[in-house]
């Protein structure tokens, strides 16, 4: 009941939709009916600017980041597998709660910078360096989508071949990290096949994303 009690808390502090809250609340306006139409960090940026961009984040990345520090409270040693297996299972339910929140009609965002707060606290050091793929490819590309999903798929190489990770359920969960990704960013796939995506400007207030 326990670890029930902490999926649903998980799921739930996933749920809070920064980007639609913050958008009605300072701008009046529902991100969701602009841009990509996604509530998300990028979205935000393309639509209210770094103003809400930065807020929204800061705090999608801390929703993953604090449902995964609620293994620390389930009584499971740490580095444990039913401690790691619990992680990778409150980040995950915080994951569906960022795309398909309750607090929001069910009408989230790609949850790339939830599932960014999940990983850098299952591995910080295999999420850095997936962190500046994703940096690498951005600034070669200026694509966030192609730097997103350039960073999903590259964790679970740098973690489970690179890293020598050993753990199943780690391993399997880097996988899903990717897979995930990729399905939540199908839509850009088909723009950037059409030549559609937006590429974002560097360094500039207006850029779009």
């Amino acid at each position: 009941m326990i670890v029930i009690s902490f999926l649903i808390v998980a799921y739930l502090l996933g749920s809070f939709p920064t980007a639609v809250w913050i958008g009605k609340a300072f701008y009046n306006i529902d991100v969701r009916e602009f841009g990509s139409g996604n509530a998300g960090a990028t979205n935000t940026f393309r639509v209210l600017g770094r103003k809400a961009g930065v807020p929204v984040l800061i705090i999608d990345i801390l929703k993953g980041a604090l449902a995964v520090s609620l293994s620390y409270f389930s009584g499971f040693e740490a580095g444990s597998t039913d401690f790691i297996t619990l992680q990778m299972g409150l980040g995950i339910a915080a994951l569906i709660g960022h795309i398909f929140p309750i607090f929001a009609g069910f009408r989230g965002g790609k949850g790339v910078a939830t599932l960014l707060g999940v990983v850098v606290c299952v591995n910080p050091l295999a999420c850095s360096i997936a962190l500046l793929v994703f940096l690498a490819v951005l600034f070669l590309s200026r694509y966030v989508s192609v730097s997103s999903m350039a960073a999903g798929v590259s964790f679970p190489i740098i973690l489970n071949v690179f890293m020598h990770n050993q753990n199943t359920v780690l391993m399997v969960f880097s996988v899903l990290v990717s897979v995930v990704l990729i399905i939540t960013h199908r839509n850009n796939i088909t723009r950037l096949l059409n030549k559609q995506e937006t590429r974002i400007r560097i360094f500039n207030n207006n850029s779009q994303a």
